[in-house]
């Protein structure tokens, strides 16, 4: 019994510990089978002997669920494989339920995925009331389902109405939330979770699932009850509306589960099966899991951090400038435990951005997320003011004033001298290169960019820009930072808008550009949506401002026209302009651009667009369209590792994902031309090379890619 430890009381009570050896973690792979079979077994032996059955875990985490590599090479031709592995598992919870003693899951750290089907398999669950340990189903933000029967017994437990967040919106429970939906109890410690669930072994002898009972009623009712009826005619809606079809995973879900509640509990779990086969099969499942957990682990682990630095921590951080930028980053910091300091020129402009700590702190408290001693113990540790003496002793300062050389140079060479020896001198710039901007700097080693996107306390990335003189060090300890304020770091080299802004430009660009072509505005949004965009071209052109976007491109235009390059806008900056000079609209802010917004009503989009639509224009393709945005930013990502800017495929497909909205559906910008195939995607891109222009000319490396029909990640599916 390697895998499971197994150990008898006095009692007959059988403590079944999952210890699995030389791993961190207790998985559903190669090794669990054939140890729960032959824990099943002895189980049953012995059944005349035992009283009932503690399950637990040896683990920090109690069980971290399916063995995401072995799925990452299933294909379409073991189908068959996967669905015959995902009965045999779900045969052997049955097994556990039906053993004929009371059976408890005694948690002590996260049951996620498959770790939570095997303790929902259990006929009781006691956990620990710690707030760190997660329980639940995240299946579906790797495109997946829960295939082990988390669907079916979920469903049974809670009903379909209250099951949908857990299942189909990845939702996860604190124990105290489990214990309130009546799926745990709670326990303070582990020694009173062993009492507890001794005792409940002694009073439920004959415990059985409540599925299992005669006269099982499922919670709110099924699918006949008219009330049900009414929520699932339109549900199917609502994914849509959500997921534009480019996500299978909710759509699956939905179906497995209103299926699955319509018979019979085992016939639910196989209907549950074949959905959960088709998507492990698929291609989005793949590209979902390569990023969205391989890649990710990496960055968290220091995938892009200079090795054998020791790690840091900053203790107090100043911000220059107290405008949207600067406020946000002032709370990620003190959220945290650092202590800040927000800088402006006046007093009163830098306590107007400490009130934006205090508005999103006061949203909490309201909604009982925190407590108001916790919103108090955050604002102390903000300090605003407008005196540049109070920066003293700060090892890390980050500037976020306006996008000027001449102004961050200014506050710079002010702030450096006071700033305890050794700290870390950041610029949040979107666009200016950081070697430009350590010019002004006396120590430019100690000088870096970090790219923070807003608004910052709801957007995870942060964007870390190493100039020519930038140190291991100084590296290293912003990727620290980043990760201290619980934030996803990606490292790429310097050049004029980096890599987000570079590439999210084109995104806007193209859609822009459709529009001076003639395309009807709505037709453009439409296909970035159904493409997996979160949001349309025009519409987050309005959102960063008209004038901002329009000022950015002409940067670009310029210096590519000063390095003797040609500058292929797509003629976006014309219809920039046209909106400013003519029509006087700049965007959201001032309540006027590609959208109009009433005070009394929703966004839509400006009847004026029609001065675009070109004379007798009326055919168009939205797969076409859809093409052109994710070519235009995919063809740049891969323009950016020519150049140097992007140095490893983590960083451009999570960078890509969470800094400019490249659609989730495809694992990235560069997954998107690894799923493709570099052949097939090269030969596209010169297709779209001869229709539009040379903005989507293959560059030279990807052509050497597809001339061996390579890919750009070793592990792509």
């Amino acid at each position: 019994m390697e895998h499971i430890r197994y150990e008898v009381d006095d009692a007959g009570i059988v403590t079944l510990t999952m210890d699995w050896p030389g791993v961190s973690v207790n998985t559903m792979g190669e090794d669990y089978l054939p140890a729960m079979e032959e824990t099943l077994q002895r189980l049953e032996k012995e059944r005349d002997r035992i009283s009932g059955v503690i399950l637990t875990s040896a683990k920090e985490t109690f069980f971290a669920g399916g063995d995401l590599k072995q799925l990452m090479g299933v294909t379409r031709e073991q189908a068959g494989e996967i669905f015959a592995k995902t009965e045999r598992v779900k045969a052997q919870f049955r097994r556990l339920e039906h053993l004929g003693r009371p059976v408890v899951a005694a948690i002590t750290g996260a049951a996620l995925g498959g770790g939570w089907e095997l303790v929902l398999a259990c006929h009781h669950r006691i956990v620990v009331d710690d707030n760190r340990i997660q329980l639940g189903q995240p299946e579906v933000q790797l495109g997946l389902l829960p295939g082990a029967g988390g669907i079916t017994r979920m469903v049974r437990l809670l009903g379909l109405k209250e099951a949908f967040p857990y299942l189909m919106e990845a939702k996860l429970l604190k124990p105290a939330d489990a214990a309130r939906l009546g799926l745990a109890e709670l326990a303070s410690d582990r020694d009173q979770m062993q009492t507890k669930a001794r005792s409940w072994i002694q009073a439920n002898a004959a415990a059985r699932q409540p599925w299992d009972k005669d006269g099982y009623k499922m919670p709110g009712g099924d699918p006949s009850r008219p009330s049900v009826v009414q929520m699932i005619a339109v549900a199917p809606a609502m994914v849509v509306a959500k997921t534009q079809g480019v996500f299978p995973a909710p759509k699956a879900i939905l179906c497995a589960a209103v299926e699955g509640a319509q018979v019979d509990f085992d016939t639910a779990t196989r209907i549950e099966s074949r959905y959960f086969t088709q998507l492990a099969t698929s291609q989005v499942a793949k590209n979902m899991i390569g990023t969205f957990f391989f890649q990710m682990n990496e960055i968290k682990a220091g995938g892009s951090r200079p090795a054998g630095i020791p790690v840091w921590k900053a203790t107090k951080v100043g911000i220059l400038g107290a405008g949207m930028m600067g406020a946000g980053i002032a709370y990620a910091s003190a959220a945290r435990g650092i202590s800040c300091v927000l800088k402006d020129v006046t007093q009163e402009a830098a306590d107007r951005g400490k009130g934006y700590s205090q508005k999103l702190t006061d949203k909490r408290v309201k909604k009982g997320a925190a407590s108001s001693e916790w919103q108090q113990a955050l604002l102390g540790r903000i300090v605003a003011t407008d005196n540049p003496d109070a920066l003293a002793g700060c090892d890390m300062v980050i500037e976020a004033v306006f996008e000027d050389v001449n102004v961050k140079a200014q506050v710079t060479q002010e702030v450096e001298p006071r700033m305890a020896s050794g700290g870390v001198f950041a610029s949040n710039t979107s666009t200016l290169p950081i070697t430009q901007l350590a010019k002004a700097s006396r120590r430019p080693a100690n000088f870096i960019g970090l790219h923070f996107f807003s608004p910052v306390d709801k957007m995870q990335l942060v964007e870390i820009i190493r100039g020519e003189e930038t140190s291991d060090e100084t590296l290293a300890r912003a990727y620290d930072y980043v990760q201290q304020i619980g934030k996803i770091p990606i490292v790429v080299r310097d050049g004029r808008g980096f890599f987000t802004t570079r590439v999210f430009g084109k995104f806007v660009a193209e859609g822009v550009g459709m529009l001076a072509e003639g395309m009807p505005a709505a037709a453009i949004e439409n296909a970035a949506l159904q493409a997996g965009y979160p949001v349309g071209p025009l519409a987050v052109n309005d959102e960063i401002s008209i004038s901002l976007a329009q000022h950015i491109a002409e940067g670009f235009r310029q210096a590519a026209l000063g390095e003797g390059k040609t500058f292929d806008d797509a003629g976006a900056i014309a219809v920039q302009q046209r909106m400013l000079a003519e029509f006087g609209r700049k965007g959201k802010a001032t309540g006027a651009g590609f959208y109009e917004y009433p005070l009394d009503g929703k966004k839509h989009l400006w009847p004026g667009l029609r001065a675009f639509a070109a004379s007798g224009y009326s055919a168009f393709d939205i797969q076409e369209m859809k093409d052109r945005m994710l070519f235009a930013q995919a063809v740049d990502t891969i323009r950016c590792f020519e150049e140097g800017i992007l140095e490893n495929v983590r960083d451009a497909n999570i960078g890509s994902i969470f800094g400019i909205g490249f659609p989730a559906w495809t694992g990235g910008a560069m997954q998107f031309v690894d799923q493709y195939g570099t052949r097939a995607f090269a030969k596209r891109a010169g297709e779209l090379t001869k229709k539009y222009g040379e903005r989507f000319a293959p560059p030279n490396l990807l052509l050497d890619k597809a001339a061996k029909d390579e890919k750009f990640a070793s592990w792509s599916a």
